[in-house]
């Protein structure tokens, strides 16, 4: 896949981890996922790391603050043309601002809403930073999927938040699994969650393509995460696994199952 110049409104563009080790998450994910790390200055107070893979940008990382009030956690952002605008109509549409919109130096502008099923999104309007350099490929963010309690209206909100319609595959866990799509193409994913689960909280969870997903995941053991799911192979989607840092954080590998996709 060629590198990426821009996102289109209402795809996604850009994953970042917020943790409460910095250096120990940044040591983990380059010796897991191939990925080098450069700090840059922010204004934040603390440095936020730019992740690449084979030099080009995937994703970031920076340390939490004590007043944050959540826990170390991956997450999504979705492109807009204006922020405040979208903001102020997910508001509207039942959304709370979790962040309000803010600058982030000249790199764009960003915010975080908690939609009416409680998962936490961002949004971010570029400006120099217009997402991450390359995504479905091997290193890169390759999927993003909303699990909630509440489908019915995340997929109502998000039909009108950002148009994007829904679908389902009979093939596809037993049509239990919904793709959210626009424009005729798939932006991401949603599953209902389960109560044999456990206390899983609603979120919008990120997916990074591999070669090889078993050998990933007997790396993260060895790297000192955990297994969090075991393996499952999807018949003409891939073979992919959820997982958790050594702080904690849960995010999920897939290996696609079509040389044309995460290559």
């Amino acid at each position: 896949m060629a590198e990426n110049k821009g996102y289109p409104q209402g795809t996604f563009c850009w994953v970042d981890l917020a943790t409460t080790d910095a250096e120990a998450a940044k040591a983990f994910y380059c010796a897991l996922m191939g990925w080098s790390a450069v700090d840059t200055p922010s204004d934040a107070g603390v440095p936020y790391t730019l992740l690449s893979h084979g030099g080009s940008q995937v994703a970031g990382l920076y340390a939490m603050g004590s007043d944050q009030g959540t826990s170390p956690h991956w997450a999504a952002y979705v492109s807009v043309d204006d922020l405040d605008a979208m903001a102020e109509k997910a508001r509207g549409l039942g959304a709370t601002l979790v962040v309000e919109p803010m600058d982030v130096m000249t790199y764009g502008r960003m915010c975080f809403i908690r939609d009416p099923s409680d998962a936490v999104l961002g949004l971010w309007q570029a400006g120099e930073h217009t997402g991450a350099e390359i995504d479905n490929q091997v290193g890169a963010r390759s999927w993003c999927e909303l699990q909630t309690r509440d489908t019915d209206a995340a997929a109502d909100f998000y039909a009108a938040l950002f148009g994007w319609g829904t679908r389902t595959k009979p093939d596809l866990m037993d049509g239990a699994y919904v793709l959210f799509e626009q424009d005729g193409r798939e932006v991401g994913g949603m599953i209902r969650i389960r109560d044999d689960w456990g206390p899983v909280p609603p979120n919008w969870s990120v997916y990074f393509a591999v070669a090889d997903c078993d050998a990933v995941v007997a790396e993260t053991s060895r790297l000192g995460g955990r297994l969090v799911m075991e393996p499952m192979e999807i018949a003409d989607v891939g073979r992919f696994a959820f997982l958790a840092d050594p702080q904690g954080v849960v995010f999920a590998v897939i290996q696609f199952a079509t040389a044309d996709r995460g290559q």
